[in-house]
C-alpha cells in the first residue's frame, strides 16, 4: 500500500510577489509616515514638530493668486512661536513684483513711517530671496523668532535673512491688522474655518 503525499498550497508570497511587495511597501508607509512627510518638505528642518492652524485663498478680481497655510506647533499662535506660511500659487509673478508688493504691504501696515533706507533694504533682501514664481509653484516663508526667516522654494533653501524686524513685518502682511484680505487672515489664524 503506497500513501500519495500531500500537496499543500504554497504561502500567499511565493504566489503573488507582487502583493508581497505591496503589503511590505504599505506596512512601511504605516509606520513611517512622519518621516517620509518630514523627508519632502525640509522647510520643516527649522521648526518643532507643526500642524496646519488654517488656509485659505487669496483672490483678486475673482481670481485666485496664490493658496495660504499657516503651520504652527499649536493653536493659537503665539507672537514668539515659530511658524510657516505655506504660499501655492496659481499665477505667474516675477521676483521683482513679489519684493515691491511685500514692500508696498509692510509700508501699508506700518503703525509708524519706516525709513526710506531700512525699506530699500529690505527690498533688496527680498528681490535676491525671491525667484518668478508660476502656476503649480510653492513658496515657503519660515519665521524664526528673534533670528529673522527663511525662505524656501518648495523643497530648497533660497535665503536665510538674518534680520527680526523685517521677518515680523514680513509675515504681517498676512497675519496682522489692518490685513488687506481679513477673511484670509482669520482662516490662516484658523479663527474661521
Amino acid at each position: 500500500m503506497s500513501i500519495a503525499a500531500i500537496r499543500l498550497p504554497a504561502p500567499w508570497h511565493y504566489l503573488h510577489p507582487r502583493l508581497a511587495c505591496c503589503a511590505i511597501l504599505l506596512a512601511l508607509l504605516a509606520v513611517l509616515p512622519g518621516r517620509a512627510a518630514h523627508a519632502a518638505q525640509p522647510w520643516r528642518e527649522a521648526l518643532p514638530p507643526v500642524q496646519s492652524i488654517g488656509s485659505g485663498s487669496m483672490t483678486w478680481l475673482g481670481f485666485r493668486i496664490y493658496h495660504a497655510t499657516l503651520w504652527a506647533p499649536q493653536r493659537p499662535l503665539e507672537q514668539n512661536q515659530p511658524f510657516a506660511l505655506q504660499l501655492d500659487y496659481q499665477v505667474r509673478i516675477s521676483r521683482d513684483k513679489l519684493a515691491s508688493t511685500s514692500i508696498e504691504e509692510i509700508q501699508r501696515m506700518s503703525a509708524a513711517p519706516i525709513a526710506g533706507p531700512t525699506l530699500a533694504r529690505w527690498k533688496n533682501e527680498l528681490g535676491r530671496a525671491f525667484i518668478d514664481v508660476a502656476d503649480g509653484d510653492e513658496l515657503v516663508g519660515v519665521y524664526l523668532p528673534q533670528r529673522g526667516m527663511r525662505l524656501y522654494d518648495r523643497d530648497k533653501l533660497l535665503a536665510e535673512i538674518a534680520d527680526p524686524e523685517l521677518a515680523r513685518a514680513f509675515f504681517n502682511i498676512w497675519l496682522g491688522q489692518p490685513s488687506r484680505d481679513e477673511n484670509l487672515r482669520r482662516r490662516l489664524l484658523g479663527e474661521t474655518p
